[in-house]
């Protein structure tokens, strides 16, 4: 697959999985997080292992200028961006509106939504102009369904799945395929992020049943990618076997 991609969030979990599998199958990278030593350790693997093509962009997805000079930075063998894959998302706080902390909401907002759009508005506009390209938006189960206090984070999910539809309208007359990615219980940093570095919080929301692993979507993004011209996969939900809907696990120890 000889395709230039530029993940976003790509120093651990879906992320890192997804760029893996991407560098296996012969695409040039470029990895974009906040933590720079894990994206020089992940850069590094994937040459040693891949002998890939690969660059690392160092930033805060959620500040516009750290943004804007990271991408004008790309150098010139990797600026035509045939596949942005927007993966950075977080949630943060589990509590009902009225005990919420408006902090974890700004974070969640600025990441989820306003991060996402300004790395798209800088990257679409060569795809439109060349006429190709793919962008995959990383949405979730919460963008589907709202539970109980998970508010704004299923807010900002929930912005993911109508701005990912939005996108494929306004990319439509240009060619360029979009794409929702949904995953449902994925065991990744995502529940320690949420209860703030508590592990034991963190390990229990997996208790009683296999969740998915990074891997498992990283493979959906293969897929996706894979398909040909004519094909765009607009949208699809990835679950655990033990996992129906947002709230419902069968945490027997059997799934």
């Amino acid at each position: 697959m000889n395709k230039t991609v530029l993940i976003t969030g790509a120093t651990s979990g879906i992320g890192q999985a997804t760029a893996g599998i991407l560098a296996e199958n012969g695409c040039r990278l470029i990895l974009t997080g906040r933590r720079e030593d894990r994206l020089i350790q992940l850069r590094d693997r994937l040459i040693s292992t891949f002998n890939s093509d690969v660059i690392c962009l160092k930033f805060d997805i959620r500040i516009r200028e750290e943004v804007k000079k990271a991408i004008e930075s790309i150098p010139e063998g990797f600026r035509e961006i045939d596949v942005l894959i927007n993966n950075a998302g977080l949630a943060a706080g589990l509590n009902p509106v009225h005990e919420g902390s408006m902090d974890d909401w700004e974070q969640m907002i600025d990441t989820n939504i306003k991060g996402l759009l300004y790395v798209t508005r800088l990257i679409a506009p060569q795809m439109t102009e060349r006429g190709s390209g793919h962008i995959i938006n990383v949405s979730s189960i919460a963008g589907r369904e709202t539970y109980p206090m998970g508010n704004v984070y299923c807010a900002s999910k929930h912005a993911v799945q109508s701005l990912t539809k939005a996108m494929r309208i306004d990319m439509l007359p240009y060619g360029i395929k979009v794409s929702s990615v949904a995953p449902g219980a994925v065991n990744t940093e995502f529940s320690t992020v949420r209860f703030k570095g508590d592990k034991e919080k963190a390990d229990a929301v997996y208790n009683g049943f296999t969740p998915l692993m990074a891997a498992d979507v990283a493979e959906v993004m293969l897929f996706i990618l894979n398909r040909p011209a004519h094909v765009n996969i607009d949208d699809i939900l990835i679950m655990p076997s033990a996992q129906a809907y947002s709230r419902d696990f069968n945490r027997s120890g059997k799934l």
